[in-house]
């Protein structure tokens, strides 16, 4: 249904899963079991893993913080792109890799959701994708910032409004990780 022509993949996605932005995160060890297990389906389906990095001045290139967390590994050849901005697809290579490898529908999971994993999602919608967000394969931290929901708050509010997203030509939606179809192709 994407808008892309011949774009008949799915992707997955994983966004910003680095040891830095995930140290506290809510649900944290449940959320990368589960991202691993979405990672080995993928790549079992023939399906592209494209892995994200974010880079700031908390999130300094080759230091610790920076790296994504251990059990959640690129192999050789999946795309690795590194970025400085929210949306994933500003100022990186992830169109180009995506276009390169067919694929219209991306399948977005990661961290943070309230920043990252957001900001992609309306930015691959955006760009005509279908974009899928795993209800159970994303996590945020508590900010403590007075006002601001918690993090299982945050989760729930994202999953609800991304599962009612629609635009002509383009699907958004919602699911659990035990439901994601990855279409090779």
């Amino acid at each position: 249904m994407t808008t892309l022509a011949n774009r008949p993949r799915t992707a997955l996605l994983v966004v910003d899963m680095q040891n830095g932005v995930v140290a506290r995160a809510h649900r944290r060890d449940e959320v990368v079991r589960t991202l691993a297990g979405l990672v080995e389906r993928a790549r079992g389906a023939g399906a592209p893993v494209v892995w994200v990095r974010h880079q700031d001045g908390e999130l300094v290139p080759g230091t610790p913080a920076w790296r994504l967390v251990p059990t959640l590994v690129p192999l050789p050849g999946e795309a690795l792109l590194d970025k400085e901005y929210a949306d994933a697809f500003e100022a990186t290579e992830l169109e180009s890799t995506l276009a390169a490898e067919g694929v219209g529908r991306i399948v977005v999971t990661g961290a943070a959701t309230d920043v990252c994993v957001r900001s992609t999602l309306h930015g691959g919608f955006a760009r005509g994708y279908d974009v899928t967000l795993v209800a159970d394969a994303h996590t945020t931290q508590d900010t403590g910032a007075e006002g601001v929901p918690g993090p299982a708050a945050i989760i729930a509010h994202t999953n609800l409004y991304w599962s009612r997203q629609a635009a002509p030509g383009r699907a958004g939606g919602t699911v659990a990780a035990a439901e994601v179809v990855f279409t090779a192709g």
